[in-house]
C-alpha cells in the first residue's frame, strides 16, 4: 500500500456556459471542456519526499485538488494511504496535510486560535504541546497571540504550513511552499519539513525553485499538459537527459516529446 496512488487521473473542466446549457437542457451535448489532467497514474511510496514538477498550467494544483477532496476526478482513482479519496473520504483526509499556493486564511483570529480550531477539524483536543512545537520549529512563537490580518505575507505562509502538520498527518503536501518568501523562511521551512520527513512521513514538493527539488526529493515525476511525461529518480533524470542540473534537464524534457517513465 503507498502513500499516495493515483491509477488514471483524468481531469476535465466544463466552461461555465457548457455547465448552464446542461443544466437547462439535460439532454443537450456538452462540450469537450478544458482536459487538465490526461490519464496519469504513479504512486508515491510511505517515506518518500516526492517531487511534481511542471510549468504553470501543467495539472499539478489540479491533481493535489483531487488528492484532497477539492475536485472530482472525470475519469480514475486517487488513494491517500490506502483510503479512496471518494469512498473514504473521511480517512483519507485524516491521513493528509496540505499547504496550498494562496493565501487563504481567517482574519478574524490570532495565529493559536487558528491552529486551535485547525485541530477541532480533526476532533483533536489539548493539542497545545503540539502547537507549541509546530510554532517553535516555524519561528511563528512570537507571533503566536498576533492576529492573522496583522501578519506579512510571509508569516501568514508560515501559518499555512502549521495548519497542514496540526493534525500530524502522515502525508504532506506542500504546493509552491516557498513562493514569494524570504530566505530564513526558506531555511527554517525546510529544516523542519526534512526532519518529518525522516521520522517517517511522506513529502510531496511542487515548486518552481528547481534547486530546491533537486537537493530535496528522491524522485520526481513531471507534468506537462496534464500528461505525465517523466518519473524517475532525481539522479536517473539528470544522468538519462543530460544537463548540469535539474532546472537544466527540466527544460530539455518539457522541450522533448519523449516520456521517460522509470528505469528498472
Amino acid at each position: 500500500m503507498s502513500a499516495l496512488t493515483l491509477n488514471h487521473i483524468s481531469k476535465t473542466y466544463q466552461s461555465q456556459q457548457s455547465l448552464w446549457k446542461r443544466l437547462l437542457d439535460p439532454g443537450a451535448k456538452s462540450s469537450q471542456g478544458f482536459r487538465a489532467l490526461n490519464d496519469v497514474s504513479l504512486s508515491v511510496e510511505h517515506g518518500e519526499f516526492f517531487g511534481l514538477l511542471g510549468p504553470n498550467g501543467a495539472g499539478k494544483t489540479s491533481l493535489i485538488s483531487i488528492l484532497a477532496g477539492l475536485a472530482q476526478a472525470t475519469s480514475g482513482t486517487a488513494s491517500v494511504c490506502g483510503y479512496d479519496v471518494i469512498t473514504d473520504y473521511k480517512m483519507a483526509r485524516r491521513s493528509l496535510g496540505v499547504v496550498p499556493q494562496e493565501l487563504v486564511y481567517d482574519p478574524f483570529f490570532t495565529v493559536r486560535e487558528t491552529l486551535r480550531l485547525q485541530s477541532g477539524y480533526f476532533g483533536l483536543r489539548n493539542n497545545d504541546d503540539w502547537i507549541d512545537e509546530i510554532l517553535a520549529n516555524l519561528g511563528l512563537t512570537d507571533k503566536a497571540d498576533t492576529n492573522m490580518r496583522s501578519l506579512s505575507g510571509g508569516m501568514k505562509r508560515r501559518v499555512l504550513v502549521a495548519q497542514a502538520l496540526v493534525h500530524r498527518p502522515p502525508v504532506i503536501i506542500l504546493d509552491e511552499p516557498t513562493a514569494g518568501v524570504d530566505v530564513d523562511l526558506r531555511r527554517t521551512l525546510w529544516e523542519f519539513i526534512t526532519r518529518l520527513n525522516t521520522q517517517g512521513h511522506t513529502v510531496l514538493l511542487t515548486t518552481h525553485y528547481l534547486e530546491e527539488a533537486e537537493a530535496l526529493c528522491g524522485r520526481i515525476a513531471m507534468l506537462k499538459q496534464g500528461s505525465l511525461v517523466a518519473l524517475d529518480t532525481t539522479q536517473a533524470l539528470l544522468a538519462r537527459v543530460g544537463g548540469t542540473d535539474l532546472e537544466d534537464a527540466f527544460v530539455r524534457i518539457m522541450n522533448s516529446d519523449e516520456i521517460m517513465g522509470e528505469t528498472a
